[in-house]
């Protein structure tokens, strides 16, 4: 027997950004079912750093993350849960003059988006931060960006569109998806068809398939980020940290946890799914106790990876397609989603509903990469 479901939007992607777009969408009054081939939240947005900060991302995402950066104190309002969420400070750390210089040119490319980023030199920041034993030229603060856990906080925002009313579908794989001339088709599961006006895309490292759908190839790649996570030890890392040139990032959790990437895992024969790799967690490792010498004899825990869309450019694809009306993308983060995610979600929201959004997001079109193959193509 077949299950009809008709609806205003199908979303394809239970990820933090396809969930707070159900969210939004379900509280603008709209009819929405949520589908996802395994659990919401599970993927790359459930396996991530956790990081929430602004600080080192383009200047095209910035109005996006302030956004963002508004929403995330929000979270118990929001999703009934406080996910953890920390405004610890994220500090990059430049090791030599050259990161440190490029630190400065970051610092004054973004000084009018208003991130209150802080430029500290090397004596001072082993003054101001005595538990650094690594040598550095110096570093950036941004006081107000944090962190969170998102293997609580990307399952919550389902869960929080499902009370609101959405249909959730976990464990439904789609099989096909096409246009109707006036909506959307989307077969899923075993018999599931689910009739919608419109259609977002945010499927992760798999939203390629469905853009191709509908004619609008993109150059995505799959990577694999990898994390490391060790014994709980007392409280030293106030801070979430990374270094210029993304070596290493890692941070503490209040249970004494240190959460640590800058490796990448392997797929496996089924490139939905990966491995960490032994090489890359022993790398994090060494940085680590480069850092923080007391982490020498420290037990890890556990290590992981998860699957995540990467674009040629370092941006996002967000908005409305250009081959077919009502559909909309929202995919291709490059392993910085977690941050902006909830943002995407509302923006996502004001296009299927006000059909412009409020947040500038003309950066993220799909139709550059288009556009750069025509170009690609002429110069031959």
């Amino acid at each position: 027997m077949t299950r009809r479901i008709s609806t205003d939007v199908a979303i394809i992607g239970g990820g933090l950004v396809g969930s707070s777009a159900a969210l939004a969408i379900r509280k603008a009054g709209l009819d929405v079912v949520l589908i996802d081939k395994g659990f919401c939240g599970a993927q790359a947005s459930g396996v991530n750093y956790g990081g929430v900060r602004r600080q080192g991302r383009s200047p095209e995402q910035l109005p996006l993350s302030q956004r963002a950066h508004r929403i995330w104190p929000r979270l118990r309002e929001l999703v009934g849960i406080d996910g953890e969420y920390v405004r610890s400070g994220h500090l990059k750390l430049a090791r030599t003059e050259k990161d440190f210089a490029k630190l400065e040119a970051y610092a004054e490319t973004v000084e009018g988006f208003g991130i209150g980023l802080e430029l500290i030199g090397g004596r001072a920041l082993k003054a101001r931060f005595p538990w650094l034993s690594a040598e550095a030229a110096g570093a950036s603060l941004c006081a107000d960006d944090g962190h969170a856990n998102p293997r609580l906080v990307s399952p919550a925002f389902a869960r929080a569109a499902e009370r609101a009313g959405a249909t959730v579908l976990e464990h439904t794989s789609v099989r096909d998806v096409f246009s109707t001339g006036n909506g959307f088709t989307v077969l899923a599961g075993d018999g599931i068809e689910i009739r919608s006006r419109m259609l977002i895309n945010s499927a992760g490292a798999w939203s390629d398939r469905f853009a191709t759908a509908f004619g609008e190839a993109v150059p995505l790649t799959r990577i694999y980020p990898s994390m490391v996570v060790t014994e709980p030890l007392p409280l030293r890392l106030p801070v979430s940290m990374g270094e210029q040139g993304g070596g290493f990032y890692g941070r503490q959790v209040a249970r004494g946890n240190y959460v640590m990437g800058g490796g990448r895992g392997r797929a496996l024969a089924n490139p939905d799914f990966s491995r960490p790799a032994v090489s890359a967690a022993s790398s994090v490792m060494q940085r680590a106790i480069a850092l923080f010498p007391h982490l020498a004899n420290a037990q890890v825990i556990r290590f992981w990876s998860g699957t995540e869309s990467e674009m040629p450019d370092g941006n996002p694809v967000i908005g409305p397609s250009e081959t077919t009306p009502g559909l909309f993308h929202a995919f291709g983060f490059c392993g910085a989603g977690f941050q902006i995610a909830p943002a995407v979600g509302e923006v996502i929201c004001e296009l299927v509903t006000r059909g412009q959004s409020t947040t500038p997001v003309d950066a993220f079109s799909i139709g550059r990469f288009r556009e750069a193959s025509a170009h690609t193509a002429t110069s031959l």
